[in-house]
């Protein structure tokens, strides 16, 4: 069996919009999702709003040292918004579950599939 993380992007402010009846319809797809991967799922969670709580690190090239930055590094619309671990026998059954993911549906949103390098 491969692993693939799933990664969620959307606009942050799009999902800010939602209304409590949008965001219990929300809910109840990514538990459609995750009854059908059943133990397939090793993990995932929400992530804060990049615009809430994000830090980049990043190397200074001029002096060597690490810097951090609050917020994330690249302007952009779309944030990833959570993830999820799977574990599939192969793309296109990551890619049949994935397709439960309400994200993949909703104009403002995607869902990135990468497979997850298997090192030794």
């Amino acid at each position: 069996m491969a692993k693939y993380l799933i990664l969620i992007y959307g606009d942050a402010s799009e999902w800010g919009a939602m209304t409590e009846e949008q965001w219990v319809a929300h809910g109840a797809a990514h538990e459609k999702f995750a009854a059908a991967a059943g133990a397939k799922v090793l993990g995932g969670a929400e992530l804060e709003s990049s615009a809430v709580a994000a830090t980049t690190l990043r190397t200074d090239a001029s002096s060597g040292r690490v810097t951090t930055t609050d917020g994330p590094f690249l302007e952009t619309k779309e944030a990833v918004g959570g993830y999820y671990l799977l574990e599939a026998a192969d793309l296109d059954e990551a890619i049949a579950l994935a397709e439960l993911l309400p994200e993949v549906h909703a104009s403002h949103s995607g869902v990135e599939i990468r497979p997850v390098v298997q090192n030794g």
